[in-house]
């Protein structure tokens, strides 16, 4: 009988400090947790959106591509050119898991630095960014490509690029869309962000921030 008893009490303490832990690790905590994020770092506790019109449209921490509809028989599209564009997403793969679904899938090259394959993305990518930044005033010189404008970054969904591959953007983006090259000149100086706390990473302008800044500008017409 003592025995029973003993098993019966013991099974009623494990069940009261599972039930504790529960209401602590399993509702207290998490409760709390949310809480302070969302009150001290809301924006960053539900995933740094950024809004248009309204609307959720992106992440100021994932980088979009701005292409043209995909046409038969190309592999991949063209660039939307009357916007600016992102870093080159090489190494993201395709998404074989589950086909129903367009994800969202983040990857590196992982080629070294004298891989013939990689050389050749950045010789082409080169060659492209030159051919397509190029107007009727302007041309892009091989020496004015920066490094961000022709290789992805370990992620391959970096949002930023630099103020100097933004830069040899403008004139395209001018013409392309009817308007001064100093408007949208301007448009890259008022988003281009400094060195967090004055000394780490480098300036960065976000381009999905970029591109909704201009086509607010467009729509005032």
């Amino acid at each position: 009988m003592n025995s029973v008893t003993n098993t019966a009490r013991l099974l009623a303490a494990g069940l009261r400090a599972l039930l504790v832990l529960t209401m602590v690790t399993g509702v207290s905590y998490p409760l709390a947790v949310t809480g302070i994020a969302q009150g001290l770092f809301n924006e960053e506790a539900n995933g740094s959106e950024i809004t248009s019109d309204g609307k959720v449209v992106g992440s100021s921490l994932i980088g979009q591509a701005y292409n043209l509809p995909l046409k038969e028989g190309e592999e991949t599209p063209a660039p939307d050119l009357k916007w600016f564009q992102g870093r080159p997403q090489n190494g993201l793969g395709t998404n074989s898991v589950n086909t129903q679904y367009k994800l969202i899938l983040s990857g590196a090259t992982n080629r070294s630095g004298d891989n013939e394959e990689l050389i050749q993305w950045v010789k082409d990518a080169k060659a492209a960014v030159i051919r397509d930044n190029s107007t009727a005033d302007y041309t892009v010189e091989p020496e004015d490509v920066p490094a961000d404008a022709v290789t992805s970054s370990g992620s391959g969904l970096d949002p930023d690029i630099s103020p100097e591959y933004a830069g040899i953007q403008v004139h395209r983006v001018a013409e392309k869309n009817g308007l001064p090259v100093a408007e949208v000149q301007s448009l890259v100086d008022e988003h281009t962000q400094g060195r967090t706390l004055g000394f780490m990473g480098e300036p960065r302008v976000n381009v999905l921030e970029l591109n909704i800044a201009l086509r607010n500008l467009l729509a005032k017409g």
